[in-house]
This record gives structure tokens, sequence and C-alpha cells, in this order.
């Protein structure tokens, strides 16, 4: 596949990279993206119209603690949202430094390294940093879908439908870049001539699990009940320092009543949404290995919900 076709290829690969580091912040209440970013705004709901100064929060926030690993994560998220590609590069290189055990940064490396190459769909870095990923943690979704990417530009366009398709049989119900990835197999079955029309009808999406939260809707994805105005109004009077803690305290009460309560699968998918939008990882990992041990017979149903929130290890 030539260099357009690829960039086009990879540029499908956006609804799904944007999962594994970013979607819960991406489609989360603007509260939650303001509190991730510690930007200086108040958790009401305004979009801050300013994205550069998220970066220069987070490039206070790492310049405080050069060592945090999560920092250097969100800032390379902020970059890449902001199409500064090479500069996520460079902060996802940190990243990986600190952290090298870590899937996400890896395949976030990787991807940020393939949208900033200006002439080569595939980097080596990028192509290394998805190997890295992968053997990390084999079910990494960015990872497995970039690796199928690997395999298109290098013209085994039937291995690539392969592995995407393994791929889609893997998404959890309701993921949201299931309906990219199906489109992206589409497009590249018909590029190369490759009926994929039978395949994609016969990966039928795995059953729901019985008990998905109230309503039956994935509690991953729901949205959280906002505050009240006279809450809102008390926020915004708060210090951006006071407006933080305040959050990191609701999180810190979830917690705190799922050790009471650890039987509490709802909450434990809340909690994990929580420490992803607040770019720890490490949290959320902890929170999906807890809500795992406490409660196995829900443990399909843990791992579908963490998968969709990105929690690595899921």
């Amino acid at each position: 596949m030539g260099w357009s076709l690829g960039r086009v290829v990879l540029i499908g690969a956006v609804g799904i990279a944007a999962v594994s580091i970013g979607y819960n912040i991406l489609h989360a209440p603007e509260k939650a993206k303001e509190s991730a970013a510690s930007v200086s705004a108040s958790p009401m709901g305004g979009r801050t119209n300013d994205p550069e100064a998220v970066i220069r929060e987070l490039r206070d926030r790492v310049g405080a603690n050069p060592k945090d690993a999560e920092g250097w994560q969100m800032l390379g998220w902020a970059y890449f949202e902001n199409g500064r590609h090479a500069d996520a590069v460079s902060a996802y290189r940190h990243a990986t430094k600190l952290m090298p055990d870590n899937a996400t940064f890896w395949s976030s490396l990787g991807e940020a390294a393939a949208m900033a190459s200006e002439h080569d769909p595939m980097p080596r870095e990028a192509s290394d940093a998805f190997d890295k990923a992968i053997a990390l943690d084999p079910k990494d979704p960015r990872a497995r879908y970039f690796l199928a990417v690997r395999k298109d530009l290098a013209r085994d366009h039937e291995g690539a439908i392969r592995d995407w398709l393994a791929l889609l049989g893997d998404t959890p119900p309701g993921a949201p870049w299931e309906a990219d990835l199906r489109r992206t197999i589409e497009q590249v079955g018909k590029i190369n001539r490759i009926d994929v029309a039978q395949r994609l009808a016969a990966v039928k999406p795995a059953a729901p699990h019985p008990a998905v939260g109230s309503g039956g809707m994935s509690v991953a994805t729901a949205a959280i009940p906002g505050p009240t105005s006279e809450q809102m109004q008390a926020a915004a009077q708060l210090p951006k320092g006071q407006q933080d803690a305040m959050v990191e305290g609701m999180v810190a009460s979830l917690e705190a009543k799922l050790k009471a309560n650890p039987a509490h699968v709802d909450g434990w998918i809340m909690l994990m949404r929580s420490r992803m939008t607040l770019g720890e990882t490490t949290k959320a990992a902890a929170a999906y290995a807890q809500a795992q041990a406490a409660n196995p017979t829900q443990a399909g149903r843990i791992r579908d919900e963490a998968r969709i929130l990105g929690v690595p290890g899921a």
C-alpha cells in the first residue's frame, strides 16, 4: 500500500487509538475533562477555549516532578489532541522510560510516532513501540490495530483483515471503536478486492452480561450525574487546588465505600473510570484487579468494562 492509502488506514485508527488512553476523557462530562487535565477552569462543565493552557499546566506538572510518568502520558495526550504529534512523541518517550512495563504508554508512543511521520506510515520507532506494547499486553487494542496496519502496509492485506477481524471478535459489547473497526475492514477489503461481507457478518457481538448497571447500559460509557446548581456555584468559588482536592476526595470516598462493600460491581467500574479520567492508570489497574478478586462470578463483565475504559492489563 502506498503512502496515501497507508495514511488513510492510519487515520482510520484514531477511533480505536483514542479509546486506549483518551476515550474516557474525550467523551466524559466536561467536569471530568478539566479535572483530568488539571486546568484552571471550574468543574462546572465549561469547556476550556485555550488548549495551550492545558498543555502549559501539564508542562508545569512534569517540570515540577520529572518522574511523574502519568503526567508525561497526559501531556502526550494533550499534545496529540492538538495535532502536535512530534511533541507527543517526546512526552510519551519520557513516560515509557519511567514506566517501561506499561503497554498503554508504548502503544501511545507508537501511535504518535506513526502520525508524526511525514514520509513513512510506519516508522521504526512506531513499529518497535507496538511490538513492545503487544509483548506486555497481547490484548492492547491499539497495538493490535496498528500491527495489522503494518501487515497491510507490507501488502499482506489478507493477514491484516484477519487480525482486524480477530480484534473485532474480542471487542466488548458497545465498545466505542467497533464501528470504526468495521469500517476499516470494509474499506481495506474494497481497496484490495477482498470480500469481507460474510466474515464481518459472522463476527457476532458478544452477548451483553446480564447485570450491566441500571437501565441495561454500560457503566463505563454511561454519563455521570452532574452536580446540583448550588454545588456548581459553590465549586466555582473554590481555588484550583481546592477543586482538585474536592475531585480526589469524591474518588477516595467511592474507594472507601468499595472496601466496605466490595460486591458493588458498578462502583468498581465507576472507580476505574474515575482513575482513568484522572490519568491514574496504575490505580485504575489496581482497582481492576481488586474488582476481579472480589467478584469472580462477574469477572467477564468487569473485564469488558475495563477494556472499554482502556485499563492496563484488562
